[in-house]
């Protein structure tokens, strides 16, 4: 590149905060506050699910839990050996996600400025967004990939093959990330049907997104008998959440199924994790061997499917319970302290300021041993004065509460339903994949506060846009963008004033 074509980047780069000043300070402070929480928490903060990410980078291998994507980074970043490297880029990510909503509802929607700040502002200010960029764990990337893929399918009413390839891509990397993401492949098949848009595109997402989900499910079989499939977990995780109502006396389980029943009263149950990870407690341990082999996913994944057949009502209950929980006030601790505490900023405890001694996997070492190597040094997380105080205070203060997520989520509503004839228009999608995002944990596993964020920013959009264009009940003249009236008519440049002879 030559120095004329950096000046002219460095030109273009300097004119972005005059054009967009208000979403550039609120730019500028989010990576303050990011910063902060790097020189607070050093070099990473750690969660159950860290030790496995780190392990498959160090030892690639298909995990039975949970597919590799946030791994393969890990992977990528490995040669850096830093673990503040990693959490950087998870900051770019949480600040990418908003730059994509920021200029989504500028540019394609037509929002003014501070409507479209306002937005991207839960990314960018929420405590807990920035505290679970900070932890070694797949939702900053999830999210991003998520935000990304309803952007591009925002932005063009009728993607080209190109746009259709990347929407492929993005999904085979949702659903390689976090395996909900596989789901969104038919939420966003049924938005391209439902906008005509061609069998060519849809063609195009569909064998794009195929391609490395097929070939990752394949490197599967190859390593655990031959099982066609992303995971161990399915099945297993379907029954922790049917385990805490599933009544042996009113399903009448088949002999095979018959130890995996709980002696604990209903009643008496309370989170359903306990009968999952919890190896005294989990009447998994009585199939024998590993809780995550094929033969324990599939017979507690029929027992889970017999629970839900048998007691629907029961099931529908819990379910609605947990997805109620995304939008109280507070966080109250749920599901339990030790989980509650993984997602604060917070001085640790005695038993946290070292990492595990377990071994994740046979062929590495213990889940200490493992990020050490990762790391080349210590990697266990160093809290550090004064900036560790300034974001635990931050936070506590400033979040989003639930009870505010849930009026974001019924604005979205209300422009889908007055837009009833055109299936919602542009809010259809992103309000469907925010209500996803919160509904799945709750049918299929257990609520946790952290899959609550990967929604946040979707419905945001869905709010936004509604306010823009979904209510024409509703005209709001300070949603108006300054620069939409569109410029008085100026005369032609040359005006002939000749009389045509048929008029003389």
């Amino acid at each position: 590149m030559t120095s004329a074509n950096l000046r002219d980047v460095g030109a273009r780069a300097l004119a972005v905060p005059r054009r967009h000043p208000l979403f550039a300070a609120a730019f500028a402070v989010a990576s303050v506050l990011r910063i902060i929480a790097m020189l607070g928490y050093t070099p990473a903060m750690w969660f159950t699910d860290s030790y496995e990410y780190v392990s498959v980078a160090l030892n690639p291998r298909p995990h039975q839990i949970r597919p590799d994507g946030y791994s393969f980074w890990l992977l990528l970043l490995k040669p850096f050996h830093s673990f503040s490297l990693v959490v950087f880029t998870q900051h770019l990510m949480g600040l990418a996600t908003a730059v994509l909503i920021y200029l989504l509802l500028r540019r394609r929607f037509g929002l003014p400025a501070w409507g479209a700040t306002l937005a991207a502002a839960p990314v960018l200010f929420d405590g807990y967004q920035i505290q679970l960029e900070h932890l070694i764990l797949s939702d900053a990337m999830f999210t991003l990939i998520v935000v990304a893929l309803i952007t591009l399918l925002l932005w063009h009413r009728k993607p080209s093959l190109m746009i259709a390839t990347w929407i492929g891509l993005l999904l085979a990397l949702a659903a390689l990330t976090r395996t909900i993401g596989l789901p969104i492949l038919a939420l966003v098949v049924a938005y391209l049907i439902v906008k005509r848009v061609g069998w060519r595109p849809i063609t195009a997402v569909v064998v794009v997104c195929a391609a490395p989900v097929l070939a990752y499910m394949a490197w599967f079989a190859s390593v655990f008998d031959g099982r066609f499939a992303m995971t161990n977990s399915d099945g297993v995780i379907l029954y922790m959440r049917t385990a805490i109502f599933a009544d042996c006396a009113k399903m009448n389980p088949e002999p095979e199924l018959v130890p995996l029943c709980i002696k604990e009263p209903v009643d008496k149950r309370t989170e359903s994790q306990r009968y999952l990870w919890n190896d005294y407690e989990s009447p998994l341990h009585r199939l024998g061997g590993y809780k995550f082999n094929a033969y324990q996913n599939e017979v507690a994944g029929r027992f889970a499917r017999e629970a839900i057949l048998k007691q629907p009502g029961d099931y529908l209950a819990v379910v609605a319970r947990d997805f109620m929980r995304t939008f109280q006030w507070d966080r109250p601790i749920f599901p339990d302290r030790k989980t509650w505490a993984r997602y604060q900023f917070r001085p640790l405890g005695a038993e946290e300021k070292h990492l595990p001694k377990w071994r994740v996997d046979r062929r590495g070492g213990t889940a200490a041993e493992d990020a050490a190597r990762y790391e080349a040094g210590n990697p266990e997380t160093q809290v550090v004065a004064p900036w560790a105080g300034i974001m635990q205070t931050y936070q506590g203060i400033f979040f989003l509460r639930g009870t505010l997520l849930g009026g974001i989520l019924l604005i979205g509503l209300a422009g889908i339903v007055v837009r009833w004839r055109k299936l919602g228009g542009p809010v259809l999608l992103p309000w469907l994949a925010a209500v996803g995002l919160l509904l799945a944990p709750a049918a299929t596993a257990e609520f946790d506060y952290r899959y609550v964020l990967p929604a946040v920013p979707l419905a945001c959009l869905a709010a936004a846009i509604t306010l823009r264009h979904g209510l024409p009940w509703l005209r709001l003249p300070f949603l108006r963008r300054a620069d939409s009236t569109p410029p008085p008519a100026s005369p032609p440049l040359h005006t002939d004033t000749r009389v045509p002879v048929s008029a003389r």
